[in-house]
């Protein structure tokens, strides 16, 4: 049997919505929580405090993270909905001329001009409005926009990597709070950095620096504005 028939092929490209969500929810929980907990803690409060601060920055991450999410999400969901409506009405209105539009974009893409009104007319009798969203707009299975997926992975996800740094509070000797939570938190973000690398098949190492990066510049920030106000008072 042909390979064409047998071979399925596993795009990544597939993975691509809730993989953004997932990933950014995560780092924003373990980032957001860790900074919270070292700038409280670098203030000399006292552990009830710093896990109190930390668990109310959880709750309030997550609502934040969804409610955001499905309003950015939804957002776009409307854009496609209303470009979607006013594609239908004009190959309602004059379906010749949509037609030819499509075997346009095919000529511009290097497809032979009598070849591509052929593949235009036979996408346009199966499903029209689908040929155009997808080679007009770029709207697609894959990259349509999901706003309930989007939230309900960014919050989940959020308070799983905030409740890595959390966890810290709990079994850190209060002396080296600040650096035992800082350090685990680098190394949490190393490990997302690396998971969503290998996930979206991108490169591993590049990944794991640049969050751990960014993380390191957050909690060193917040760990001197904690300690500047902690002294003040």
């Amino acid at each position: 049997m042909p390979r064409a028939l047998t071979h399925r092929e596993n795009h990544l490209v597939h993975r691509i919505g809730w993989l953004r969500a997932a990933v950014l929810g995560a780092n924003d929980g373990i980032l957001s929580t860790s900074s919270l907990i070292v700038g409280v803690a670098a203030a000399a409060t006292g552990p009830n405090e710093i896990l109190l601060a930390g668990t109310a920055g959880l709750v309030a991450g997550a609502m934040s993270m969804a409610a955001g999410e499905y309003v950015s999400v939804s957002s776009q969901a409307d854009t496609e909905s209303a470009d979607l409506d006013r594609e239908r009405a004009e190959l309602a209105d004059d379906i010749e001329a949509e037609r030819q539009e499509l075997a346009d974009i095919y000529v511009q893409r290097g497809v032979e001009p009598g070849l591509a009104r052929q593949v235009a007319e036979q996408l346009m009798a199966k499903d029209a409005l689908a040929a155009h969203a997808r080679d007009e707009f770029g709207i697609s299975e894959i990259t349509t926009a999901r706003p309930v997926q989007a939230a309900l992975a960014s919050a989940a996800t959020f308070a799983i990597g905030a409740l890595m740094p959390l966890l810290m509070v709990l079994v850190a000797p209060s002396s080296w709070l600040v650096p035992a939570v800082s350090l685990a938190s680098l190394a949490f973000l190393a490990l997302l950095g690396a998971i969503g690398a290998k996930a979206g098949g991108a490169n591993v190492g590049k990944a794991m620096l640049r969050v751990s990066f960014w993380g390191a510049i957050a909690m060193a920030v917040t760990a001197a504005i904690g300690a500047a106000f902690g002294t003040v008072v």
